[in-house]
């Protein structure tokens, strides 16, 4: 059985796509206890809070508004559901946002950096 080649493997690991996810939170308490989880975790290269969000949606009949923050989560593709379960587990909302955007363009070295930050 051949040897697998470890510049192929770290090389496909370059490739594998990078997303920003969207998460809101109430306040900044659970905001930087969740971003601390999934970078302490690896889950995610890094966590940017943006306070100051305000929030407007539907829940359970009603039209309301609400301040928040948003964390902007970079990670991997590969580490998403292991990321979605835990951020399930520990946030705060009965049903917490998480939208994920693949990064299509970026600046190559901060891609590479958030795959290696956020492997497993």
């Amino acid at each position: 059985m051949p040897r697998e080649n470890p510049l192929r493997a770290k090389l496909a690991g370059m490739s594998e796509p990078v997303l920003l996810c969207y998460c809101c939170c109430p306040d900044a308490a659970s905001a930087r206890a969740l971003a601390e989880a999934l970078v302490g975790e690896r889950l995610a290269a890094c966590v940017s809070h943006l306070p100051g969000v305000r929030s407007t949606y539907r829940w359970q009949g009603e039209v309301t508004s609400d301040s928040e923050e948003l964390l902007l989560i970079k990670t991997t593709a590969g580490r998403f559901d292991t990321l979605k379960a835990r951020l399930l587990q520990l946030h705060p909302y009965e049903l917490p946002e998480l939208i994920a955007v693949p990064v299509t363009h970026g600046h190559d070295a901060y891609l590479d950096w958030v795959r290696a930050n956020a492997a497993g």
